[in-house]
């Protein structure tokens, strides 16, 4: 009787750990579950902010047909279309399909992919459409944001109108990469595009077939890569490390130099020019501009007196609150406000 009840107790005690050991494993799935679900929701909002930098009311984003995938090992968003909308700044855009991805042991380590077409409006009359091969990005995440970002766009052909003016400029490249990332306080940039063209309707074909990149740093502006910082460009101040055109048969310019932007987006800075092939430089200008051809001619031997007769032609660019000159006594027009 006595090893019949020590039978039964012992029945007793290992179904309680049975069930003990049942409810931990339900208890851990659904809070995996649970925490599946919030990274995937973060996941939908870090690359609304990556696609729209935005951190202000009056700014929203929107993913039409909405699917989480994935689970339980990798965290997946895949959407029909993206919709942004700024009534603060009267800008609405709507993009193709998104879908983007993250490990689950890895969830600030996101990689997405947007298609075209790409549709943007303004209130002030300016509308943007476009049209690629292929976009693919990749992002890093901290808890202050996004500390990083890389945007990769393959075929890229877009098309800008103003209702205003009716005027009508196209831009078109072979590939074109953007490299953002925090720095401190500071922000980093680097942007490249490859075989780019660039064409303004009935106007001539000013800017050639050309490959370019910039380097540079803007002090302060962190927060600019998702929209953490509200104030834009405006009042800040900052470093070009280099700017490069090639358009070519060794016709290469640069430009370095520091740089500011006032409260109202007027341009200030003091840059060094360099123009290799001067000569050849001189007469693309005079292919795309016939009637000024005495005017690039003055121009080509004064650059080149400042040279000593080289081909090869280093100037100061000042630039004063938008307005531009070469050396600070040579006009060369104003930059309009950004």
């Amino acid at each position: 009787m006595a090893a019949s009840s020590r039978s039964g107790s012992g029945q007793s005690s290992s179904g309680k750990k049975f069930w003990l050991l049942g409810g931990g494993i339900l208890l851990a799935i659904t809070l995996y579950t649970g925490g599946w679900f919030y990274a995937a929701s973060a996941l939908k909002t870090t690359v609304l902010k990556a696609i729209a930098p935005r951190d202000q009311a009056g700014v929203s984003g929107e993913c039409s047909d909405i699917e989480f995938r994935g689970y339980p090992f990798r965290i997946g968003l895949f959407c029909s279309k993206v919709d942004v909308d700024d009534s603060v700044n009267g800008v609405s855009a709507t993009f193709g399909a998104l879908r983007s991805a993250a490990q689950v042991y890895a969830p600030g380590h996101i990689v997405w992919e947007l298609d075209s077409p790409a549709e943007i409006r303004t209130s002030n009359g300016l509308s943007i459409s476009a049209q690629w091969a292929n976009l693919q990005s990749s992002l890093a995440t901290r808890l202050k944001g996004i500390d990083r970002s890389s945007i990769l766009i393959e075929g890229l052909k877009a098309t800008a109108v103003s209702s205003f003016t009716g005027q009508t400029v196209s831009f078109d490249a072979a590939r074109t990469e953007i490299h953002l990332r925090q720095n401190g306080a500071d922000l980093d940039g680097a942007i490249s595009v490859k075989d780019a063209n660039t064409a303004i309707t009935d106007w001539p074909q000013v800017f050639p077939k050309l490959s370019a990149s910039i380097d540079v740093t803007v002090a302060g502006k962190a927060g600019l890569i998702d929209g953490s910082d509200p104030n834009g460009l405006n009042g800040s101040a900052g470093e070009l490390r280099r700017i490069v055109a090639n358009i070519g048969d060794g016709k290469v310019m640069t430009l370095t130099g520091p740089f500011s932007f006032d409260e109202q987006g007027l341009l200030s800075g003091k840059f060094k020019l360099e123009i290799e092939r001067l000569e050849p430089w001189g007469e693309s200008l005079k292919q795309t501009f016939p009637d000024i051809a005495s005017t690039v001619n003055t121009a080509t031997k004064l650059l080149k007196s400042l040279a000593g007769g080289k081909d090869k032609v280093s100037v100061d660019l000042i630039v004063d609150h938008g307005n531009a000159t070469v050396s600070g006594f040579i006009p060369l027009g104003r930059i309009p406000p950004i």
